[in-house]
C-alpha cells in the first residue's frame, strides 16, 4: 500500500494495517513542508530554519487500529463512511411475510421465471428470501435482474400500489426489496446484468409515483414504516433523488420524536437520498430551484432538537446540510442555515457531532469564511471545553486529556519519563542536537477514536483519518511546542491504554537527540529505516513486548539490508516500513553498533549525504549475507538479546587473546583458514560463553579446551550459516583454552565476545 494524499499541508499518510497492532505500534508518514536553510558559519552545519509565518511541522499521522470499534455517530471527515453505492440489503431488517410462505428460497425460482410467473414468485417469497438476492452474481444476477425482469416487477409494484393498504398484506414490501436488490446487484455487476435504460426509468417512476400517491403510504405506523423505509431507499437505488425531493420534505416536515421505530427508519433513510443526491446534477438543480428544501431540513433539526444525542436521525440528516456549501449553485442557500445551526447548539456534548460536522463543511468546502460563520475562534475555544484535564508530569512533559483518572495520569507520566533513560542508553547521545528547542512535549489524549476524529482536526488543524498525530513543529523556533495528539484505545477497556504512546514518544526523543533540524531536513536522504525502525525497536524493547509480526516477517527473508536502507514512505508499504524497519535497526544495533554510532554522528550534524555514503558505499551490501542468516534465526524466534551496552574492547596486545568480558571487532580470515583465539580461565569458572556476530562471509566457531581448535580437533562447535554463532561451555578447565573461527567462506568485520562466570 502506498501513501495517499492528505488534506493537511501536503502531508502523506499510510492507511491502517489489516492485522492487529500492539499499543505502541505507529504507522505513519511525514508531512511535506519545504524549509529554507540559512547560511551557517564555516565548518558548522546549517541552522534549522524557521518557516515564514508558521512553524514547519514534523507531522506524522498514525493509522487506526483494526480493532477500533465503529461508532454509530457520523463523521463528515471520514470518506469511508459516505455512501458511494446503492444501499445493500434491507435497511430495516427483513420482517416475516404477512402471508404464509409458499415457496422455498431457491435462486432458480427467480432466474427461471419471467412475466406474471416472476411477479407471483416474488410476492410469494418471504422478505428474508428476497433480501438474500442482494448477493447474486454472474448468470444468476443476469437471470434475476436483467432490465426486462426489473421492468416487470416495477410495473407490478405500480399496480399493487394503487390499492396499497399501509401494510405488507399485498406483498408490496417484497416487490420494493426485489427492485432494490436489482439496482444493487447491477451496480456491482454491470457486465453480467447488462445496462438499465429508459424502459426501466419509466417503469420505476411509475411504481414510485403510484406508491407515494397511495394514501396509506403516509400512515404513521410500524406496518407502513417497514415498507416505506425500503421505498425511500429505492428512490436512491434508482437514482431518482431529484424527482422525489417532495417526498423527503414531506417526511421531514411531518416527523416528530414520537414516531414508531419503522417510521423513524424511513426518515433516517432520507439521509442517503440527500447525501447521494448531491452527486447528481439534476438533484442540485432541483434544490437550486427550491430553496424551501434547505429550510425544511433546518426546521426538521431545530424542531426535533430534543432527540439529539449524537447518533440520532436528526443529527444524521441535519449534517447533510453541509453539502449545500460544497456546491457553488447552493452555497448562498447553505451559508445562513449552517451559520444558524453551528451557533445555535453547543460544540460539545450531545450536539457536538452535529455542530462539529457542519463546521467541517464550512472549513473544508467553504474555506476562508470563518468570519461570516463566527467560528474563527473555535479552535481556541475547544481546547478547554474538550480537554478538561491538564496535568504536568514534569517541566518537560504535560498531559492534556478529555478524561483520565489520577492513576492513569501517573502511569502515563511514569511510562514516558522512564523511557528517557532507556532511549539514551540505546542511542548514546551527548545531549540535544544543535539548535533544537523542543525542550517539552505536550501529550493530548482524547477519550476514544471518535472524539479524536470529531475535534482534533479543528483544534490542531490535522487530518484525522488515522490513529493519532505527532507534530514536531519547527524545533529552531523558541517556544515551539512539540505535541503528540492521541486517543485512548477504547477497545481494550477496562484496561487503560493510549494508542501508540511509546512509539510516538520515541519520535520526539529521536527528533531532539538524533536528527538535526526539522523533519524535512531529515528527509533529504532516505532515513525512514532508522526513524521508524528505532521507534519500533525502543517501544517493543522498553516494554519487553514480543513483536510477533516482525518475527513472522523475518522468517520470510524478503529484504536485503542494503535494500532497507533505501526505504521511504513513498516506495514502501507499512510492513516494510515498520516490521522491516524494526528488524534492520535491531540487527545493526546488535551486530554493528560502531556503524550505528558513526551514522548517528552524521545525522546529528545534519550531514545527510555523509550518512548516505556510509550506508550505501562504506557498508553497501557487505552485511547482506549476515543479515539474511540472522533473519533465519530471528524467524525461528532466536533474534538474540537486545543489549544496550556492548562488552568493552579487549586490551591484550596479542589480538588473539581475550579476557573475562571483552570483545574484538573486525575479526577476519580467508576461505579455508582460521582466526585463532585463546583466553585464560581461573579456577572455578562455571560457564564460558563465546559469541560471534556481524560482518560478512560465513565463519564457523570451534572450541577445543587446552589445544588449538580446528575443524578436525574440537570439543564443541557452532556452524550456522552466516556469522551468528554461540558456544556455551559448562565447567571448562582452568588455564588457557582455545577457540577458532574457520572460514567456511571468507569472512570479515566479525565481532567476537567472550564472557564467563
Amino acid at each position: 500500500m502506498r501513501p495517499s494524499s492528505m488534506a493537511k499541508d501536503g502531508a502523506r499518510r499510510l492507511p491502517a494495517l489489516g492485522t492487529a497492532l500492539l499499543l505502541s505500534l505507529g504507522l505513519f508518514a511525514p508531512a511535506a513542508h519545504a524549509a529554507t536553510t540559512a547560511a551557517a558559519p564555516a565548518g558548522q552545519p546549517p541552522a534549522p530554519a524557521a518557516s515564514a509565518g508558521k512553524a514547519a511541522p514534523r507531522a506524522i499521522p498514525v493509522p487506526k487500529s483494526p480493532d477500533t470499534p465503529k461508532d454509530a455517530r457520523p463523521l463528515a471527515s471520514d470518506p469511508q463512511a459516505r455512501a458511494t453505492a446503492p444501499t445493500a440489503g434491507s435497511s430495516v431488517g427483513a420482517a416475516p411475510a404477512a402471508r404464509a410462505l409458499t415457496a422455498a428460497c431457491d435462486v432458480s425460482a427467480f432466474t427461471g421465471k419471467s412475466g406474471a410467473a416472476l411477479v407471483q414468485q416474488v410476492e410469494a417469497a418471504g422478505l428474508d428470501c428476497v433480501n438474500s438476492l442482494f448477493t447474486l452474481t454472474g448468470n444468476d444476477a443476469k437471470g434475476a435482474f436483467n432490465e426486462a425482469q426489473m421492468v416487470t416487477v416495477a410495473n407490478a409494484l405500480r399496480d399493487t400500489a394503487a390499492t396499497y393498504p399501509g401494510d405488507n398484506s399485498t406483498s408490496a414490501g417484497q416487490l420494493v426489496l426485489f427492485l432494490r436488490a436489482g439496482y444493487y446487484v447491477q451496480w456491482n455487476n454491470a457486465d453480467a446484468v447488462g445496462p438499465y435504460g429508459a424502459g426501466l426509468k419509466t417503469a420505476i417512476r411509475g411504481a414510485l409515483d403510484a406508491f407515494y400517491a397511495a394514501p396509506h403510504s403516509k400512515d404513521v405506523t410500524d406496518a407502513n414504516g417497514a415498507t416505506l423505509a425500503e421505498a425511500v431507499t429505492l428512490i436512491d437505488s434508482a437514482r431518482e433523488n431529484a424527482r422525489y425531493t417532495g417526498v423527503v420534505k414531506r417526511l421531514l416536515n411531518d416527523y416528530t420524536g414520537s414516531w414508531p421505530t419503522a417510521m423513524t427508519s424511513a426518515v433516517a433513510n432520507t439521509e442517503t437520498v440527500i447525501e447521494r443526491g448531491f452527486e447528481l446534477p439534476e438533484f442540485v438543480s432541483a434544490l437550486q430551484a427550491d430553496p424551501a428544501f434547505a429550510t425544511t431540513v433546518s426546521s426538521f433539526v431545530t424542531r426535533n432538537s430534543a432527540v439529539i444525542n449524537g447518533g440520532d436521525v436528526v443529527t444524521r440528516v441535519g449534517i447533510q446540510l453541509g453539502n449545500l456549501v460544497a456546491h457553488d449553485a447552493l452555497r448562498a442557500q447553505g451559508r445562513p442555515v449552517l451559520k444558524d445551526l453551528i451557533n445555535r447548539y453547543p460544540l460539545v456534548g450531545a450536539t457536538g457531532p452535529l455542530t462539529m460536522n457542519l463546521l467541517w463543511f464550512t472549513e473544508n468546502k467553504d474555506s476562508g469564511n470563518c468570519s461570516y460563520y463566527g467560528t474563527c475562534d473555535v479552535p481556541a475555544k475547544l481546547v478547554p471545553l474538550v480537554l478538561t484535564v491538564d496535568h504536568t508530569c514534569n517541566a518537560n512533559l504535560r498531559v492534556r486529556a478529555q478524561d483520565m483518572t489520577a492513576q492513569q495520569l501517573a502511569d502515563t507520566c511514569a511510562s514516558l519519563v522512564n523511557q528517557d533513560a532507556f532511549f539514551h542508553k540505546v542511542v548514546k547521545d551527548n545531549g540535544a542536537v544543535p539548535g533544537d528547542n523542543n525542550t517539552s512535549l505536550e501529550v493530548v489524549v482524547f477519550d476514544d477514536y471518535y472524539n479524536y476524529s470529531l475535534y482534533a482536526w479543528e483544534m490542531y488543524k490535522i487530518a484525522v483519518d488515522n490513529g493519532g498525530m505527532y507534530e514536531e513543529g519547527d524545533p529552531a523556533k523558541a517556544g515551539n511546542q512539540a505535541r503528540f495528539i492521541a486517543h485512548e484505545a477504547s477497545w481494550l477497556r477496562p484496561s487503560f491504554q493510549i494508542w501508540n504512546l511509546n512509539h510516538e514518544y520515541t519520535h520526539y526523543l529521536d527528533g531532539r537527540y538524533d536528527m538535526y533540524g526539522d523533519f524535512e531536513a531529515g528527509m533529504t536522504t532516505p532515513t525512514i529505516w532508522w526513524v521508524e525502525g528505532l521507534a519500533e525497536y525502543v517501544s517493543y524493547s522498553y516494554r519487553a513486548a514480543h513483536y510477533d509480526d516482525a518475527v513472522a516477517q523475518a522468517a520470510k527473508g524478503t529484504y536485503a539490508l542494503s535494500t532497507l536502507f533505501d526505504t521511504t514512505y513513498d516506495n514502501a508499504d507499512s510492513t516494510r516500513i515498520y516490521n522491516w524497519g524494526y528488524l534492520s535497526v535491531r540487527y545493526m544495533l546488535q551486530s554493528h553498533p560502531q556503524d550505528v554510532a558513526a551514522l548517528l554522528a552524521k545525522y546529528r550534524a545534519g550531514d545527510w549525504n555523509g550518512a548516505r555514503t556510509l550506508l550505501k558505499t562504506t557498508i553497501g551490501t557487505r552485511y547482506d549475507a549476515d543479515f539474511a542468516a540472522w533473519l533465519k534465526q530471528c524467524g525461528a524466534d532466536a533474534c538474540g538479546s537486545l543489549p544496550t551496552d556492548q562488552a568493552p574492547l579487549c586490551t591484550a596486545a596479542d589480538v588473539r587473546q581475550y579476557d573475562k568480558n571483552c570483545r574484538r571487532d573486525d575479526v577476519a580470515a580467508t576461505t579455508g583458514n582460521y582466526a585463532y583465539s585463546f583466553l585464560y580461565l581461573p579456577a572455578g569458572v562455571r560457564q564460558l560463553t563465546v559469541t560471534t556476530s556481524g560482518g560478512t562471509g560465513n565463519a564457523d566457531l570451534y572450541y577445543n579446551g587446552g589445544a588449538w581448535a580446528t575443524t578436525g580437533s574440537y570439543l564443541a562447535k557452532s556452524t550456522n550459516s552466516g556469522n551468528w554463532e554461540t558456544l556455551t561451555i559448562t565447567n571448562p578447565p582452568s588455564g588457557w583454552v582455545y577457540f577458532s573461527l574457520f572460514g567456511q567462506q571468507g569472512f570479515g568485520g566479525v565481532t567476537v565476545t567472550t564472557t564467563y562466570n
